[in-house]
């Protein structure tokens, strides 16, 4: 339901929303100014609608795709530090912002539905765990697309408008699949051995689970084809953006159409 949220969490967000398109229009350091304040409001906005300042804890498709953003974001801004070439406006801050707001104002209209199952100990943990894949698979593939812009321009003979080189972000797009993959691993084990306590049904063979699956066995391809092959560029590409796209399906997909489409509860 639209604007389902407290008012107090619908002021940090709006607020949030107006950061994000003053970093997506404004140059230089003032962008990075704006894009920090709005991560700082983008958490607390997270923080609402996970029950820390209330009884009712909301989650959805939409906060989950916020949340991913979020990391999304935490990670450049660690990145930056390291690598300030990515600091770059046409490398990465304004589209970033962009799609920043598109999942806060989302959240905002669709902030899910109120989590029933908050009483096991193990859930938090288990979501953090997916959500933390979730975040470190679209961390690789926003570093896929740069180095494919990169490997592009090389190939024409132009100059690189990504921030840095193309071995540097093939390198690190490679860790964060790694990274997420050895999460995704443990998120798929907990829910096999532990799927009864955390939500009082045995493991089945739902929509979510048959998805999650079959990215889990994508990105073990992909891992395999990498270090025992040597694939590089469009063809672990491929693979990689395959393999987000059906553990996009797996819980945001399959929310998206429980939520909205059939207007069920989960």
């Amino acid at each position: 339901m639209p604007f389902a949220l407290p008012f107090h969490a619908l002021l940090p967000g709006l607020v949030c929303a107006l950061a994000y398109v003053v970093s997506a229009l404004s140059p230089g350091r003032g962008a990075r100014a704006a894009l920090g304040l709005a991560w700082l409001l983008h958490a607390l906005l997270l923080g609402v609608g996970l029950g820390l300042w209330h009884d009712e804890p909301y989650f959805g498709f939409a906060p989950a795709l916020s949340v991913t953003v979020w990391l999304v974001v935490a990670v450049y801004a660690i990145e930056a530090r390291y690598y300030p070439a990515l600091q770059s406006r046409r490398a990465l801050p304004a589209p970033l912002a962009a799609l920043s707001l598109l999942a806060v104002v989302l959240s905002l209209f669709f902030p899910g539905q109120v989590i029933t199952h908050h009483g096991a100990l193990l859930l938090p943990l288990h979501w953090a765990l997916g959500i933390a894949s979730y975040g470190l698979f679209a961390v690789a593939v926003v570093h896929a697309l740069l180095m494919l812009r990169a490997d592009t321009r090389i190939r024409h003979a132009s100059e690189s408008d990504s921030g840095l080189p193309l071995l540097t972000l093939e390198r690190l797009t490679f860790r964060f699949v790694t990274a997420g993959f050895i999460l995704l691993t443990a998120t798929l084990a907990a829910g096999l051995l532990f799927d009864e306590h955390l939500y009082g049904t045995p493991w089945k063979w739902n929509h979510k689970m048959v998805f999650s699956v079959l990215s889990w066995l994508v990105f073990a391809v992909l891992l395999h084809g990498r270090w025992r092959l040597g694939w590089r560029g469009w063809r672990a590409a491929r693979w990689l953006f395959t393999g987000a796209g059906l553990l996009l399906l797996a819980y945001v997909g399959s929310r998206f159409v429980l939520e909205i489409v059939l207007q069920r509860s989960v």
